[in-house]
C-alpha cells in the first residue's frame, strides 16, 4: 500500500470517529488500523454502542467507488440493505443517517427491555407505594 492510499484511508477513518464523537457516541480508531490485534482487535475503529465491549467497524473508501455503487443503487431510498449469500452470515448495509440514530438509540437504552423496565417504575411512582402485601392471601410456592 502506498502512502497517498495508506493516508487517505487514515483520513476515513478519523473522519468516522469525529462523526459518532460529534453525534454524541464514543468512538476511537484502533492504532494501525488493527494490523497489530490492539485488545485482540483487527478492526479499524472501535464504536461505543451499548456497555463496555465496542462494536469493531471497518472502514473501506474507493475512489471511484467500483462495488459500492452496486450496493446504493441496490439499497435505493431503503433504509437498510441486507446481503444474504449462501451458506454465509447476512449482512447488512445502512446510509450513515439510519446508522447514527440507532446508535443514538442504542445509547439511551442500556439494557435490553431497560425501557420497559423505566416504564413500570414511573408507573409505579405515578400510582404511589403497593398497599402491604396480605400475609393470608400470599400464595406461596
Amino acid at each position: 500500500m502506498g502512502k497517498s492510499a495508506r493516508d487517505k484511508g487514515l483520513r476515513r477513518e478519523r473522519a468516522i470517529v469525529d462523526i459518532h464523537t460529534k453525534c454524541g457516541i464514543r468512538a476511537e480508531r484502533v492504532p494501525l488500523s488493527g494490523a497489530v490485534r490492539y485488545r485482540g482487535n483487527g478492526a479499524d475503529v472501535d464504536l461505543y454502542v451499548r456497555g463496555a465491549e465496542p462494536l469493531k467497524a471497518e472502514v473501506k473508501a474507493r475512489g471511484e467507488g467500483d462495488g459500492f455503487k452496486t450496493l446504493e443503487r441496490w439499497l435505493g431510498g431503503n433504509d437498510a440493505l441486507f446481503l444474504w449469500r449462501d451458506r454465509a452470515t447476512p449482512m447488512v448495509v445502512l446510509p450513515l443517517h439510519v446508522w447514527i440514530e440507532i446508535a443514538r438509540r442504542s445509547l439511551r437504552c442500556p439494557e435490553p427491555g431497560a425501557d420497559r423496565e423505566r416504564a413500570r417504575r414511573a408507573r409505579q411512582a405515578d400510582e404511589g407505594p403497593l398497599p402491604p402485601v396480605d400475609a393470608v392471601a400470599e400464595v406461596t410456592p
